[in-house]
């Protein structure tokens, strides 16, 4: 069994010269093999020696069935390094291999043949360079020619080469050491050693091989018992299953692979497996989308026969029929009817709510504007300040808030008279350091403004709020960057806003900043110390800071910093809404039933929605 697997090789190893001018002769089908030349290229091997080998190589593989599913071909060259020419998957023709060793240049320097097969059995007889898993029981063969004696240690090399599974045939020419060549090569060594005299008498080492040269195809000449595929190798054979199939334990039968079953289909419902692939179904009233593995609910108002007036809402196996704001479905559950908005709710309109068709909206009295909210009016049209806005950009905020805190900004700007002879609106941000963002005269219009704040960038780092306040008083209301001159009696106004302690002393230039005529806003949020807060806050301090727990809640804080920061016509006081007072209790009472009545109105549509669809399907009974 041995020689039926070795010497096949060895026969194609050596086609004779003589075998050249029969380019009709058929080739013997030798089986499967994984081959590599480890061929020498010291400096003893002269420039026409070396053609010897080339011409050897070629005729050994014109004689090979050659291919991903037949014989696959290496070459690497030795001398005092290795290198690869080319690996087991690189060609799978005979032409690309001829060119390749005809392309070869000699190294011409040391021979260091067991660092070699240390590389042909670590490198070329590796899966990752084309050759094929062992349990393919496909032969793996090295031949190694080299006319000189090796300068490193083959003998331990190539033992666990031959223990690797890898065949090796040592041919040696002129000066060859015989023991080395004996201690490289497999057993028989009589089989598997030739010393001869110069390179070309390599090219007649083919011809005592011959006559074993085409081995017994035994997947022809015996009952193998595959179900499916039996493949031959020399002196075997083996079993192989159809694309779909996993072979049994028992190396012969087949059975259907299941693809549904390692769970890695990725199918959103259902699983079908067949024949080794699979498929993704979906469950009923949904359909399957483009990727072949997601479903999505299929739109009964695509089809067009919902007659619904305003919108068709598909749902599971079928669909429903719904009013836009302000209309109400009808008892035939298509219809719908337009409802007086202002008469019906709670509109929240803070001085007069206007009907329109489905919807509504508020309005304000001569001389105000609507707030961004929809329901307020403006009442600091004739509040002219200088504000600049202290925000923190330390690294505590983290990325989310911080953009809670610009969008907190931005209301506040929302009931602002911003103008150049109205509001001056400034922005700085510090960490560890202070930077202006835009000083109180570069922008004229909220809109600016507002465009202005979404894009300052998070500094995050520090939080130096001492600085910022030097900052602010230094340079933020000096008149060089848009404050107005002390004469003009323009009220300044400061507000900081931090999420917690400061690294460096604020009650300095928080004092000084006070004594300018500079009146001072605290806002604290998250872990603000109110310590801190009160410091920085003018008299009273109770209406000139404010902390919230979370950045998410921090919006009800406008609502008191409009108040405060707004003078109202012909007071000039300041006054902080108390939640306690009686009137925000009425205000509070109102709100909730708005949310309430809010809340009743979908439910009692949905209702309505769900009684004439039972009636629907009673009378289609």
């Amino acid at each position: 069994m041995k020689l039926l697997l070795t010497v096949p090789f060895l026969l194609l190893l050596l086609t004779t010269l003589e075998a050249r001018p029969k380019p009709a002769a058929v080739k013997c089908k030798t089986g499967p093999l994984d081959m590599v030349f480890v061929i020498d290229s010291s400096r003893s091997v002269r420039p026409f020696e070396f053609e010897t080998m080339r011409r050897f190589m070629i005729d050994i593989i014109h004689n090979l069935e050659v291919g991903p599913n037949a014989t696959r071909v290496g070459v690497i060259q030795y001398s005092s390094q290795v290198q690869n020419v080319f690996s087991l998957k690189t060609f799978f023709k005979r032409a690309d291999m001829e060119k390749a060793i005809n392309s070869i240049v000699p190294l011409a320097q040391g021979t260091m043949t067991g660092l070699a097969i240390q590389y042909a059995m670590n490198v070329a007889f590796t899966v990752q360079e084309g050759a094929r898993p062992l349990h393919k029981k496909i032969p793996r063969v090295a031949v190694i020619v080299t006319d000189g004696r090796p300068q490193d240690r083959v003998t331990e090399v190539a033992a666990q080469a031959r223990g690797a599974g890898i065949e090796i045939y040592a041919v040696g020419v002129q000066r060859a050491d015989m023991n080395s060549l004996r201690a490289m090569a497999s057993h028989p060594l009589e089989e598997h050693v030739f010393l001869v005299e110069s390179f070309d008498l390599i090219q007649q080492f083919g011809k005592q091989f011959q006559d074993k040269l085409c081995g017994v195809d035994m997947c022809t000449e015996m009952d193998h018992g595959c179900q499916h595929t039996c493949v031959s190798i020399p002196g075997s054979f083996y079993c192989e299953c159809n694309p779909g199939y996993k072979l049994n334990t028992d190396g012969k039968t087949c059975s259907p692979i299941d693809a549904c079953a390692d769970g890695k289909h990725g199918c959103e419902h259902q699983c079908v497996s067949s024949r080794g692939s699979y498929t993704c179904r979906c469950r009923m009233g949904y359909e399957l989308n483009q990727d072949k593995k997601t479903c999505t609910m299929i739109n009964y108002c695509n089809f067009g026969n919902h007659s619904c007036q305003h919108e068709c809402v598909s749902i599971l196996n079928g669909f429903y029929c719904r009013c836009r704001d302000g209309f109400t479905l009808q008892a035939d559950g298509k219809a719908c009817r337009a409802t007086d908005f202002c008469n019906g709710i709670d509109h929240g309109c803070e001085f007069k709510c206007v009907s329109t068709a489905g919807s509504y909206h508020c309005i304000c009295p001569e001389g105000q504007q609507l707030q961004a909210d929809g329901k307020t009016c403006n009442k600091c049209k004739s509040g002219h300040v200088d504000l600049v806005l202290l925000i923190d950009g330390s690294k505590s905020v983290r990325p989310q808030n911080f953009e809670l805190v610009k969008q907190f900004v931005n209301q506040i700007v929302d009931f602002l008279d911003v103008s150049p002879h109205g509001t001056r609106v400034g922005l700085v941000q510090y960490s560890s350091r202070v930077r202006t963002e835009f000083p109180l005269s570069q922008y004229r219009t909220a809109a600016d403004i507002k465009k202005a704040v979404l894009r300052v960038e998070y500094m995050e780092k520090g939080t130096m709020t001492g600085l910022a306040l030097k900052h602010m008083l230094e340079h933020s209301f000096s008149e060089a960057e848009g404050a107005r001159p002390l004469s003009q009696n323009i009220p300044r106004i400061g507000l900081v806003f931090t999420d917690g302690r400061s690294q460096d002393d604020i009650s300095e230039w928080a004092r000084k900043a006070k004594e300018s005529g500079i009146t001072m806003f605290a806002v604290g949020v998250g872990k603000a110390v109110e310590e801190e807060l009160r410091q920085i806050a003018s008299e009273p301090v109770e209406q000139h800071y404010s902390y919230s727990a979370d950045f998410s809640t921090m919006t009800h804080i406008v609502d008191n910093l409009k108040v405060n920061i707004c003078p109202e016509e012909g007071k000039g006081e300041m006054e902080i809404r108390s939640p306690c007072e009686c009137e925000a209790l009425v205000q509070f009472q109102s709100n909730t039933v708005a949310i309430l009545t809010s809340l009743t109105r979908p439910l009692a549509q949905m209702t309505a929605r769900l009684e004439a669809l039972e009636n629907q399907i009673a009378n289609k009974k």
